[in-house]
């Protein structure tokens, strides 16, 4: 199957998107249309020169124009503008589930409540589910870079919404900042029912993702490419089967890699990892989910098998019910 082939058969699959942040969805078009609409100050004149600003080397500089731009999001239907026009464009990618992250503490302290930003949210996931059958699961992180008794503020704020909020993740400058920080306020949403996610081996060492699996007791770890640097993780990461949220064009744009041809996707595979493929912050990295699957063909010996494998990844190592999770199963086996 040449690559042409692979691509047009990764784009047909059902697919299920696990590591997106829904900040980094705003396109530089919504970006400018919400500074408008808001009246917010923002040192950019057009459209090109928001689109130029998307441009960094790594993790903090690109942090540093996300919460720049998070500024223009100040209204309930800001939010739900935001959240539409991902999962919209995530459908023409045949994306028909999505757990989408959202990031609480960087709206509640420029003054923007919980209620409002969550509101928008879910307003827009009911929509796409009524309007075309994409279901959406929504994980609320904490940024690890603030204490953690603002993680605890924030899990406190969300307490009249724990029936719609899927679990609770780990994001921001990771470097710094472990897991193990984070330990008491992971424990309290655990108790809460909440699923638990963190990011962990993007920038930082295998040692966190040790404190992802056996501090924190993730259900589902972001991100994990250090975890290739110690054998014996590997192995366990192996055996419980689980599931990594790799994010290519990410990895490629902050230079947790040099090279796509480079990436360590194809080795996951063959090491029996559950790897699957998303998309993280796509107006800032540069594609959606099919972008990201194009991107490892082009530049991976990955095989149809192989592409079937991380389709299938995505489903089991979702949050849906079995029997969601056989159904999806059953549609990829169908194409």
């Amino acid at each position: 199957m040449n690559k042409q082939d692979l691509i047009a058969y990764a784009t047909a699959l059902p697919k299920a998107e696990l590591h997106l942040h829904i900040e980094g969805s705003l396109e530089p078009e919504m970006l400018f249309k919400l500074a408008q609409r808001n009246k917010v100050d923002i040192p950019f004149a057009s459209v090109d020169d928001i689109r130029a600003a998307y441009a960094f080397s790594n993790l903090q500089d690109f942090l540093d124009i996300y919460y720049q731009g998070m500024n223009v999001l100040r209204t309930e239907e800001d939010f739900f503008d935001l959240t539409m026009a991902y999962l919209n464009r995530a459908r023409t990618d045949n994306v028909r589930h999505a757990e989408i992250f959202f990031d609480p503490q960087g709206h509640t302290e420029r003054g923007v409540s919980f209620d409002t930003a969550i509101s928008g949210i879910l307003t827009a996931l009911s929509m796409a589910k009524a309007q075309f059958g994409m279901t959406a699961k929504l994980i609320m992180c904490f940024l690890r870079h603030l204490p953690e008794e603002d993680a605890f503020e924030t899990l406190r704020q969300a307490e009249n919404w724990l029936d719609r909020i899927e679990g609770v993740g780990l994001d921001s400058s990771e470097v710094g900042h472990p897991p193990s920080k984070f330990e008491r306020v992971f424990k309290a949403a655990r108790e809460r029912g909440l699923k638990l996610v963190a990011h962990a081996g993007e920038e930082g060492p295998p040692d966190y993702v040790h404190e992802a699996l056996d501090i924190l007791a993730v259900d589902r770890l972001d991100h994990g490419n250090r975890s290739l640097e110690d054998e014996a993780l590997v192995e366990r990461l192996a055996k419980e089967q689980m599931t990594l949220t790799v994010c290519p064009l990410s990895n490629l744009k902050l230079c947790v890699v040099d090279d796509m041809r480079a990436h360590p996707l194809k080795r996951m595979l063959e090491l029996n990892l559950r790897a699957t493929v998303n998309s993280d912050d796509p107006s800032y990295f540069g594609g959606y989910m099919n972008d990201n699957f194009k991107a490892v063909i082009e530049a991976l010996p990955l095989t149809r098998e192989d592409i079937k494998t991380l389709a299938k990844n995505s489903f089991l190592g979702s949050f849906l019910s079995e029997g969601e999770k056989r159904a999806q199963l059953a549609a990829i086996e169908s194409v």
